[in-house]
């Protein structure tokens, strides 16, 4: 293969961030983790874990965390693993020591609330120099630095670049299915984090698995409609990025926006459900400008209107499920 990717810098020590520091340092890369808490990188460099973020596991002593984004930056490729809604300060900070055609790996999932702005368009706007590439897929974060198997979507619009991309980072445990659509793997993401708090509500209530496979397909109904209006093609949206993480988020308590959703369902408000937390649950961000894209391009989406709702207290849990039973009878397709 013509191009190789041996340094590679993970922007965001969160969680998932520090498990595909992990993945890319046992695929044998020199790994550079950027954390912005001092903390962090103290329990990586002294401890070999992340005690703050991913706790009880044994990280690759290779791996190094620094909080120097210039270290970050003379990387060959930058995963940038930083939440949603913060994405565009830290790709302004790291632009001035970006290289021109360096591959930037957009590994978070939402669209900018107060843009409605996929991260792919953010980071068009503040480093334009980057090559853009997109990393999704079915991937609960503890599993994946944990060695356990799953497969993910890793899309770049220069194909070669995302195939070299997935042998750097690439383990037989860890398998990156490379794709020129960056959109498609780009909406799965986002919209299933709206759909799992759906689910958890669904959950929380009790309204038992049927409802939650229901809801789980009718959600996909969902993301596909925008998914097409936006470009997206439909094979990316019934892939790993689009279905396959669908299901994951959507059937598993393990989820953060799904945990979520349980806890709305049993009532608990969610100024305190979101304050108990040290992690994002990014869908509570991303319903408003799922909505807002939706309408943009003329697309019916009541599940994510209904989410939206009421995470901004627009509608009551009960409320929003009264008016979704009462819709009226209508073809599937």
């Amino acid at each position: 293969m013509s191009i190789e990717y041996n340094r590679i810098a993970v922007v965001g020590a969160g969680a998932w961030g520090t498990a595909l520091a992990q993945v890319a340092a046992k695929a044998g890369r020199d790994v550079t983790l950027w954390a912005r808490e001092s903390e962090v990188v103290a329990s990586v460099n002294g401890s070999h874990e992340n005690t703050t973020f991913l706790p009880g596991i044994a990280l690759d002593e290779s791996l190094r965390a620094t909080a120097d984004l210039k270290e970050a930056a003379a990387a060959d490729a930058v995963l940038m693993v930083t939440p949603a809604q913060h994405m565009r300060r830290v790709l302004e900070e790291l632009a001035p020591d970006i290289a021109a055609g360096k591959p930037v790996v957009l590994c978070a999932k939402g669209i900018e609330q107060s843009t409605n702005r996929l991260l792919t368009e953010v980071l068009a706007e503040a480093m334009p120099q980057a090559a853009p590439a997109v990393l999704s897929g079915p991937s609960f974060a503890a599993e994946v630095a944990r060695g356990l198997p799953t497969a993910v979507t890793l899309a770049c619009e220069d194909e070669q670049v995302a195939e070299a991309l997935a042998h750097a980072i690439g383990l037989p445990t860890f398998r990156p299915y490379y794709s020129s659509d960056l959109t498609g793997a780009e909406i799965g993401g986002a919209v299933k984090n709206v759909l799992a708090i759906a689910c958890g509500i669904v959950e929380g209530k009790k309204f038992g698995d049927s409802a939650r496979a229901a809801l789980t397909t009718r959600g996909f109904a969902e993301l596909t409609r925008l998914g097409l209006a936006m470009g997206a093609r439909a094979e990316t949206l019934a892939g790993l990025s689009g279905l396959g993480d669908l299901i994951l988020t959507c059937n598993s308590p393990k989820s953060r926006n799904m945990s979520l959703g349980i806890a709305l369902g049993e009532g608990k408000s969610l100024n305190d459900i979101m304050g108990a937390r040290n992690s994002v649950s990014e869908g509570v961000h991303s319903a408003t400008a799922v909505v807002a894209l939706a309408r943009h391009h003329g697309i019916e989406m009541p599940i994510a209107e209904a989410v939206a709702d009421i995470v901004t207290g627009a509608a009551t849990v009960d409320n929003v499920i009264a008016a979704l039973l009462a819709r009226p009878f209508r073809s599937e397709t």
